[in-house]
């Protein structure tokens, strides 16, 4: 590292400038090749990567022009962010995906940033090794946890109905065009659903769920009329439409969201109203899971909350209308 110092500017602001060009250039191939030759979002690119981009330009900077802790944190997250612009303007990644992200990510950086200064001012002899460590920590982990299978996990939410389960049920097998969306998530290119048809009826039966990108195909497994209705899914499109300058096909907008199965579980209470439950099965490929979870589980809960508010408006509406007509006959009588 010593040699290499002496190649560096002195000028502080040339200095750093330098450093951070030699690590986005590190980080962006060794994406590059995480994302194309490895196919893995993993731990090496959500947790490894932003923390190399922390420690790297510390590392590289070297104890010259003294440089301070605040400068290192500073040097890390610029050299985020014009990671994350060199992302989005190649058409690598979407807006979406790195505010996803950005929480992890910007966490991991100033970690890397704080262990690179000490480094370099604690164990300035031990800058070479760690730099290299670092570095191979990114091939190394993509390429062990590639072939760690996914876990299948679910999401089941509810709502109460004023309506008896055979009323819901008709709501539920296929419901008509939903209205647009006003929730902010949807408002970014997450796909939601528009509205669901079915083609037969009992097991074997096809329903076609309708999202903004496209439709679920869902063979139905289970049709116990009016309790539960359960389907595995057969074709699924991709889950969101990046915002970008550009449009953007990312690879984890294919195969790395994945529904297995769905259902719709009608349960009559004391009151004679209805308690529907919407539960679904899913893995994706994509790590930390425990993270990505949080943002998969709350965007699958709203998509969830969209549909059974739709069925609810549906089916009570369908209720006040057989009441009123059930009335209005018998009023009609002689």
């Amino acid at each position: 590292m010593k040699k290499f110092h002496q190649y560096l500017p002195e000028s502080k602001n040339k200095r750093i400038l330098v450093c951070i060009s030699i690590t986005l250039i590190i980080v962006i191939l060794l994406t590059l090749w995480g994302i194309y030759i490895n196919q893995d979002y993993g731990i090496a690119l959500f947790l490894i990567i932003p923390f190399l981009m922390g420690a790297l330009p510390t590392i590289l900077h070297g104890k010259g022009s003294n440089l301070k802790l605040r400068e290192a944190l500073g040097m890390g997250l610029f050299t985020m962010v014009i990671y994350s612009f060199l992302l989005v303007l190649n058409a690598i990644e979407g807006l979406v995906c790195i505010a996803m992200a950005s929480p992890i990510g910007f966490a991991c950086n100033l970690i890397g940033s704080t262990i690179g200064h000490l480094i370099i001012y604690k164990k300035p002899g031990k800058a070479p090794g760690a730099m290299l460590i670092l570095i191979g920590l990114v091939p190394t982990t993509g390429w062990l946890e590639k072939d760690i299978p996914p876990t299948l996990t679910s999401v089941v939410s509810s709502i109460e109905i004023e309506a008896d389960p055979s009323t819901v049920w008709k709501h539920v097998v296929e419901f008509p065009q939903l209205e647009e969306p006003s929730e902010f998530i949807f408002q970014t290119g997450i796909a939601y659903p528009i509205n669901a048809n079915i083609e037969g009826t009992g097991v074997g039966a096809i329903r076609h769920c309708n999202f903004t990108t496209g439709s679920f195909v869902e063979p139905i497994t289970v049709w116990d009329e009016p309790r539960l209705l359960k389907f595995d899914v057969l074709e699924q499109p991709a889950p969101m439409k990046e915002l970008s300058f550009w449009d953007i096909d990312a690879p984890h907008l294919h195969d790395y969201f994945v529904s297995k199965q769905g259902q719709f579980k009608l349960t009559q209470l004391p009151n004679g109203n209805t308690l529907l439950e919407g539960t679904t099965w899913y893995y994706h490929n994509i790590r930390p899971a425990i993270y990505w979870r949080l943002w998969s589980d709350y965007i699958i809960h709203k998509i969830h909350e969209r549909v059974l508010m739709h069925i609810k408006k549906n089916a009570e509406g369908a209720r006040l209308q057989s009441f009123d007509k059930n009335a209005h006959s018998f009023i009609q009588k002689p």
